[in-house]
C-alpha cells in the first residue's frame, strides 16, 4: 500500500515511467514485503537545467538524478530490508537511466498506522479490523 513518488530528470518519456514504476513495484514487494496490487507509483519528470546538485545544475555535469520518496507504515521493516531495498533501488536507476550523479536520493517515510491509509481506512483500522477476524 505504498505511494511511491520519483521524480527523475529529462523529458516525460511514457517508456521510461512504465520501466520506472514496474522495477519500482517489484523491488518494493521483493525487499519491503508490499502488495504490489496496491502500490502506486507517481513520476515526474524535471529539466536537468532546473534540478542542482553541488551548485550546478545536471545539464552541465552531464549526468541524470533521481528522488525517489515512499512512505510505509512504520515498523513494518527492518534496517537490513530498509538498507536492501535501497541498495536495489540505487543499482535499477542506474541501470535505467545510465549515468547518474553520485547526489541521487531515495527517502524511506515510516509513517504512523494510524496516520496513513488508502480507501478512506487507515492502515491501523485495517490491522485491527483483521485482528478481530481472525479472533
Amino acid at each position: 500500500m505504498p505511494i511511491i513518488n520519483v521524480s527523475v530528470t529529462g523529458r516525460p518519456d511514457a517508456a521510461l515511467s512504465a520501466s520506472i514504476a514496474r522495477e519500482v513495484t517489484e523491488l518494493t514487494a521483493m525487499h519491503l514485503r508490499k502488495d504490489p496490487t496496491i502500490t502506486a507509483v507517481a513520476i515526474s519528470y524535471l529539466d536537468p537545467q532546473h534540478w542542482f546538485a553541488g551548485g550546478k545544475s545536471l545539464a552541465e555535469h552531464g549526468a541524470k538524478t533521481f528522488w525517489l520518496d515512499i512512505k510505509v507504515v512504520d515498523g513494518t521493516n527492518t534496517k537490513l530490508e530498509l538498507e536492501a531495498y535501497l541498495k536495489a533501488i540505487f543499482a535499477a536507476f542506474g541501470r535505467m537511466l545510465g549515468e547518474m550523479h553520485e547526489e541521487s536520493y531515495a527517502f524511506v517515510h515510516e509513517v504512523p498506522a494510524a496516520a496513513y491509509g488508502y480507501g478512506g481506512k487507515t492502515q491501523e483500522f485495517r490491522f485491527i479490523s483483521g485482528r478481530l477476524k481472525a479472533a
